[in-house]
């Protein structure tokens, strides 16, 4: 069995959802988790801070580093970075996970909600690339993750919801071009996106548009990441996949422990 046990993963967004799912499978491997979220208090809507989550880390086996981060703003993101490597040696993973959204069409996208989505999403996911690559440079077996989606450019993706489908297509195009820098380095640099809507508490963020029976549990991201993230760095880079390929590629065939509520029918995700 591949292990994350000793690795050191820095992960935005990891107080809650699918953040928080990779690194508690991570950390029952016995891994070290960087928690860099902005969660300090208690949320009305949102359940979980950095502290609670790396509560559940060290439950669940890991190690836990507890750092209130805003990703936009990169003196944070850098500062984290050092605090990350200097607490446990070094980091070895980065998985972009924050993520902002609002599905509205350009007349009800206010100029704050585009900032948060193009400061969270696509300058977030550049600066901590930024941040982090030159302790990952340093790393036997250096990933970067960015749950982001596979590029596309058909028009249905961008007409209903122009800001937020940029700012992902944003963190995409990161991948794309991180994969290609970093590729002599040896540094993997892939993209993971669910293929089926997952349940998560930034559903109810969405108003009931979409109920948690005809979803998946956030394992499945998790088992899917921790997939990749355990190959050979040099062996798998600059892909977009979809959390079933690569389940599939491990020799999944029955995937239906994942699902909310086994034998309901699945929504897919948006951009697929």
């Amino acid at each position: 069995m591949r292990s994350l046990k000793g690795k050191t993963l820095f992960i935005t967004g990891a107080s809650r959802g699918i953040g928080k799912a990779i690194a508690l499978r991570a950390a029952a491997d016995g891994a070290n988790i960087v928690i860099a979220a902005k969660t300090t208090e208690p949320h009305p809507k949102l359940p979980g801070t950095i502290f609670s989550a790396a509560e559940e880390v060290i439950a669940a086996g890991g190690k836990a580093l507890a750092l209130a981060v805003d990703i936009r703003d990169p003196e944070q993101i850098a500062r984290a970075a050092e605090q990350a490597a200097a607490a446990f040696g070094g980091i070895d993973i980065l998985v972009n996970n924050a993520s902002a959204i609002t599905l509205t069409g350009t007349l009800e996208t206010t100029p704050k909600r585009f900032d948060l989505m193009m400061g969270v999403n696509m300058r977030g996911t550049f600066f901590c690339a930024q941040a982090c690559i030159p302790h990952l440079r340093k790393s036997a077996n250096p990933h970067i993750l960015t749950m982001s989606p596979p590029l596309s450019l058909e028009p249905r993706w961008f007409g209903p919801h122009l800001a937020y489908t940029m700012s992902k297509f944003g963190m995409s195009m990161c991948v794309l071009g991180l994969a290609e820098e970093l590729k002599e380095a040896g540094i993997a640099v892939n993209a993971l996106w669910p293929k089926s809507v997952i349940a998560t508490a930034a559903l109810a963020m969405l108003g009931g548009m979409v109920k948690p029976e005809f979803c998946r549990k956030p394992d499945i991201v998790a088992d899917a990441a921790h997939a990749l993230l355990t190959r050979p760095s040099r062996s798998c880079t600059g892909r977009f996949l979809l959390d079933e390929e690569i389940l599939a590629e491990e020799g999944v065939t029955d995937f239906s422990p994942y699902a909310v509520e086994p034998g309901r029918p699945l929504l897919s995700d948006l951009f697929l």
